[in-house]
C-alpha cells in the first residue's frame, strides 16, 4: 500500500514537523523553519487519520531503530526524544533541533548557525545549549509548578492528537499532566519537603524526593536573572545579535515561548519582562520582518548588553555541564552503564552538585556530556584573540 504521507509530501510543504506545540523543541524547530521561509506541514495537528498514522509509523520506525536517522549521526551517549521529529519529501528523518538548524543552513542557506565570525558562532552555540539544557528545567518548572493551578496542557495535547487517536485522545487530558509532574525531579525541579499547593489534586502536586535538596528557589532565581538579562537586549534590538534571527534566538524562544500558553507563567513574564514577552509573542506569530530585511545587511555584533546573559550562563549552565561530565566519568570507572531518566528512576548514576552555592542532586545525563564536549571543542578551536575577546564578555571555559 502506498504511504499516504509520502504521496502528499511530493506536492506539499518541504518538511513535516511531528510533535506538539507543548514541546519547546518543537517551537524552536518551527521558528527556524519559519524564519528560513521553508514551508511546514504540522503533524498530527493538520492531518487526517491516515496521514497522521503514516507519520506515527515513521516515528516508531526511527525510535525502534528499524529506520535510520538521516541527521544527525547518533552516538552511544545520545538519546532520542519523544518529540519532535522532522521528515522531508524524500522520507528522510531528523530528530535534533540544533542539528536540524545546521541542516537548514547547509541545504537552504538559512544562516542560522554560521555568521562569518567565530566569536559570534561560539556565543550563539553557547546560548543555544544553555537554553536547551538548562532553560528546559526552568520552563517545565514554570508550567507544572508556577502555573499548576491553571495550565491546560493536557487538554491542548488531546486536541492536537485527536485526528490520530480519536476519542481516546481524551485520555491525554489526565494522563499527560500526571506524567509530566512525576518527571519534575528528573527535570531538576524538586519541591521542599512537605510542599503543598491548595486546591491542587494530589497527583499534580509538585513532588519532593527524599534525600534531594529542593531546587524550586534555584530555578526561579535563574529564571528571574535570565529575564532581567534579556529585557535590556530586546528593548534595543529585534534579536540577540542585531537584525538577524539566529539559532540562539530560536532556542530561547522555544523554551520561554512554551510558557506563553501557561496563564500564570505568561502573566509573570509579561509583568517582569514586557520587552521579552513582546519579542516572544512576535516570533510566535511568525513575524520575522527584520530577519527578512537583514539578508541585505546581515551584520551581527557582540555588544555589551549581552554581558549579563553570558554572566548568567557562566554562573549556572557551565558549572552544571562541568559537574555532569565529571560525574559521568566517575560512573564509567565504577562500571555504570545506565544514565538519563532510566537511571534516575532506578536510583542509579546519581550525583550531588551545586550552582552558585545552591545544592542539587540529579542523575548523570549522557546526552549533556555530548553537548558539553562539543562546546569545548568549539572553544578550543578558537584563535587566542577570539578567546580574549570572549573573556571580556564573561565567556570562559578554562578553570
Amino acid at each position: 500500500m502506498p504511504d499516504p504521507a509520502l504521496a502528499l509530501n511530493q506536492m506539499g510543504p518541504s518538511y513535516t514537523l511531528w510533535g506538539s506545540e507543548l514541546s519547546p523543541f518543537y517551537l524552536k524547530v518551527e521558528a527556524c523553519l519559519r524564519a528560513s521561509g521553508v514551508a511546514i506541514d504540522h503533524q498530527p495537528q493538520n492531518g487526517g487519520y491516515l496521514r497522521s498514522l503514516a507519520y506515527q509509523v515513521r516515528v516508531q520506525a526511527l525510535t525502534a531503530g528499524i529506520k535510520k536517522i538521516t541527521w544527525p549521526n547518533m552516538t552511544a551517549l545520545d538519546e532520542l526524544p519523544l518529540v519532535p521529529f522532522m521528515f522531508d519529501k524524500d522520507n528522510r528523518g531528523f530528530y535534533d533541533s540544533t542539528a536540524f538548524a545546521h541542516w537548514l543552513d547547509q541545504h537552504h542557506g538559512s544562516q542560522l548557525t554560521q555568521h562569518n565570525d567565530p566569536a559570534i558562532d561560539m556565543v550563539s552555540a553557547l546560548i543555544d545549549e544553555y537554553a536547551d539544557e538548562f532553560g528546559l528545567y526552568m520552563v517545565h518548572h514554570m508550567r507544572w509548578k508556577f502555573s499548576a493551578g491553571n495550565n491546560n496542557a493536557g487538554q491542548r495535547l488531546a486536541e492536537e492528537f485527536k485526528g490520530l487517536m480519536g476519542p481516546l485522545s481524551k485520555i491525554l487530558t489526565i494522563s499527560f499532566p500526571k506524567r509530566q509532574v512525576r518527571r519534575l525531579p528528573y527535570l531538576f525541579s524538586v519541591a521542599p519537603e512537605g510542599y503543598h499547593q491548595d486546591g491542587l489534586h494530589q497527583s499534580l502536586q509538585p513532588p519532593h524526593r527524599i534525600g534531594f535538596p529542593e531546587t524550586h528557589s534555584l530555578l526561579e532565581t535563574a529564571l528571574a536573572k535570565l529575564l532581567k538579562a534579556l529585557e535590556t537586549i530586546f528593548s534595543r534590538r529585534p534579536y540577540l545579535f542585531g537584525n538577524k534571527f539566529t539559532l540562539a534566538d530560536a532556542s530561547l524562544y522555544g523554551q520561554l515561548g512554551m510558557n506563553l500558553t501557561d496563564s500564570a507563567a505568561a502573566i509573570y513574564m509579561k509583568n517582569t519582562a514586557p520587552n521579552t514577552f513582546n519579542w516572544l509573542s512576535k516570533i510566535r506569530k511568525g513575524e520575522f520582518s527584520e530577519h527578512a530585511e537583514s539578508k541585505l545587511d546581515a551584520s551581527l555584533a557582540l555588544h555589551d548588553d549581552l554581558k549579563p546573559l553570558l554572566m548568567e550562563i557562566q554562573r549556572s549552565f557551565i558549572p552544571l555541564m562541568q559537574q555532569n561530565e565529571s560525574a559521568y566519568e566517575s560512573c564509567l570507572k565504577k562500571g555504570e552503564t545506565v544514565f538519563n531518566e532510566k537511571a534516575f528512576n532506578q536510583g542509579r548514576a546519581l550525583y550531588k552538585g551545586s550552582i552558585d552555592g545552591k545544592p542539587f542532586k540529579t542523575a548523570v545525563k549522557s546526552f549533556q556530556v555530548t553537548v558539553w564536549r562539543k562546546l569545548k571543542r568549539q572553544w578550543n578551536a578558537l584563535e587566542s584573540s577570539d578567546k580574549t575577546q570572549l573573556h571580556a564578555f564573561n565567556v570562559r571555559f578554562e578553570p
